[in-house]
This record gives C-alpha cells, sequence and structure tokens, in this order.
C-alpha cells in the first residue's frame, strides 16, 4: 500500500515522505490515526503544503543543530510533579511535559514528537532523556523531577 505520511513516524519518515508498508499496517494503524494518507495523484499535490509546513518547523541545518544540542547540554531542567511519600509519581511525565519544562528552563522550543524516553518516567530524580534533532544529531537532555 502506498502512503503519504502527514507526521513523524520513527523508523518509516517524516511528513510529505511517500512509504510503501503492508495494507494492514497502513489501513489499522497508520490511516486511523491520521499520521497517513492514501497515495494518489490529487494527495501528491498537498505534499508540497506539508512538506513547507515540516520546513518551518524543522532545524534548518547541521550547524544549527549542533548548537541546539549543546544548549542542550548546558541546561539544567526541573519539573515539578505530584508524586507519593515512597517517590512514586501520580501518573507519569510525558514529552511535551519534558518540551514545556525544556522552555521554561530557557532553553529552545522542541517539537514534543522529537523527545524519546527510553523508559517512562514515573519516579522522582534525575533521569536522561533523548532529543532528535536532526537526522545526524542528537541531544541528551538531563531532567531533574522534583516533587511540587
Amino acid at each position: 500500500m502506498k502512503l503519504i505520511l502527514t507526521t513523524e513516524v520513527s523508523g518509516l519518515g517524516t511528513p510529505g515522505d511517500i512509504v510503501e508498508v503492508k495494507d494492514g499496517y497502513g489501513r489499522n494503524y497508520l490511516i486511523p490515526r491520521g499520521f497517513a494518507i492514501r497515495w494518489t495523484r490529487g494527495a501528491e499535490s498537498q505534499i508540497a503544503s506539508i512538506k513547507k509546513a515540516r520546513d518551518a518547523r524543522e532545524i534548518r541545518d547541521l550547524g544549527t543543530a549542533k548548537e541546539v544540542a549543546g544548549q542542550l547540554g548546558a541546561l539544567k531542567v526541573k519539573l515539578k510533579t505530584r508524586a507519593g511519600e515512597s517517590g512514586r509519581l501520580f501518573g507519569s511525565v510525558t514529552t511535551g511535559d519534558i518540551a514545556d519544562a525544556v522552555k521554561a528552563a530557557g532553553g529552545p522550543l522542541l517539537d514534543r514528537r522529537r523527545i524519546e524516553i527510553g523508559n517512562a518516567i514515573k519516579s522522582l530524580g534525575t533521569h536522561r532523556v533523548s532529543v532528535k534533532l536532526h537526522p545526524e544529531v542528537a541531544a541528551t537532555v538531563e531532567v531533574e523531577i522534583i516533587a511540587g
């Protein structure tokens, strides 16, 4: 099945890419969640607008990505959240929470879809998260989760 991606899908591609996937994956996962649309000649004209929107959000070049990675590496990010007596959180920390905390700490505005959390953050303390800034550059941010 030939599809046009509308959002970034890890391991598959970026918005505006035309990909070939198995029928079930496209029909049951990508299309219903709005990650992709069916490829047609008419839909191919939408690719230009999707790519233009992606370019506006995306970090322009490798040099800029390395500069932002340096900023993120030097940043002290603290995130206040509710926690129980034992230090276990009520819920977990999301990528959106981390993006907001980075911005509040004086860092650059990050797209939450580019933040990757290895294991779910469900306890107080310092945790490392990865931010994919560019296909060749990934930064690591230390986030300190404190009770608030």
